[in-house]
């Protein structure tokens, strides 16, 4: 009880002062098994894209809804597409728009998670 009210005391405070909190609620654990299904065809020829693959695709972009969300999966996102060995950066930048999501970005590991708003 005491614990619920310090939390609720924290947040009234925060809200009173305007500060803003920043908590991500994707991990990249999470980003990672929504992704797993796509290993195989981003490293491999194309064809079509795996129906787990779109939508792990899909989740992340529909729980990814604040820009400290979207910024941390992009994050998430860069350090696997550099673990990934045989990655086809062609296949990872259309993977979104095969699987009808529209990033305002490409995905890659050269790309500045930092400007995603």
């Amino acid at each position: 009880m005491v614990m619920r009210k310090f939390t609720y005391l924290t947040m009234m405070i925060f809200m009173i002062l305007g500060i803003q909190q920043t908590i991500v609620a994707l991990t990249c654990s999470q980003v990672e098994r929504k992704l797993t299904p796509c290993v195989a065809y981003v490293t491999g020829s194309g064809g079509a894209v795996p129906q787990p693959c779109c939508e792990g695709v899909r989740a992340l972009n529909n729980q990814a809804v604040t820009t400290s969300d979207r910024q941390a999966t992009c994050r998430c996102i860069k350090t696997l597409a550099k673990e990934l060995r045989g990655l086809n950066l062609d296949t990872l930048a259309e993977l979104p728009s095969k699987c009808g999501v529209n990033l305002p970005y490409t995905l890659g590991p050269s790309t500045d998670c930092n400007k995603i708003k």
